[in-house]
C-alpha cells in the first residue's frame, strides 16, 4: 500500500488475489519485466511488484488465503473513499453489492464491492 494519504476519488493501489502467487508473480515478471520483493503475511510472504527502471512499486501479488481469502482472482483496484460508512450506504442504495469486508488490516477500512453492472473493487479508507 502507497505510504501517503492518497486523495478520495483516487486510485491509490492495485493488487491480484490468487491461488498460486509466486507462479502468477513469476507470469508478470517475465510478462512485464516488474521485479518483486517479498511482504511478510506471518506464515507466508505475499509480493510488491515493482518497476524495474524507476524502482516505484506498482502492484500487489498476493495469495488467496488469511484475510485474502474468498477475494476475486482479478485485478483490483482500490478506490479512495472519504468516509468508508456513507460509501457503503450509497453503494447499498444504489444498487451495488458488498461482498468482503468492511476489514481494517492496520492501514485503513477496506471493502470490496461489486458497482451495478458487476465490476469489482475495493473501497479504501486510509487511517
Amino acid at each position: 500500500m502507497p505510504n501517503k494519504k492518497p486523495e478520495a476519488g483516487s486510485i491509490s493501489w492495485r493488487d491480484l488475489t490468487v491461488k498460486d502467487a509466486p507462479r502468477v508473480r513469476d507470469f508478470y515478471k517475465k510478462v512485464v519485466g516488474w521485479k518483486s520483493s517479498a511482504a511478510s503475511m506471518g506464515a507466508y510472504d505475499d509480493y510488491c511488484m515493482i518497476a524495474p527502471k524507476s524502482g516505484e512499486t506498482v502492484a500487489g501479488i498476493c495469495h488467496a488465503r488469511g484475510p485474502n481469502k474468498g477475494l476475486p482472482a482479478q485485478w483490483l483496484i482500490y478506490i479512495h473513499v472519504a468516509n468508508m460508512k456513507k460509501s457503503l450506504a450509497a453503494v447499498k442504495k444504489l444498487g451495488g453489492k458488498i461482498l468482503h469486508g468492511p476489514r481494517d488490516p492496520g492501514c485503513g477500512s477496506m471493502t470490496v464491492i461489486r458497482d451495478p453492472a458487476g465490476a469489482v473493487c475495493m473501497l479504501y479508507q486510509a487511517q
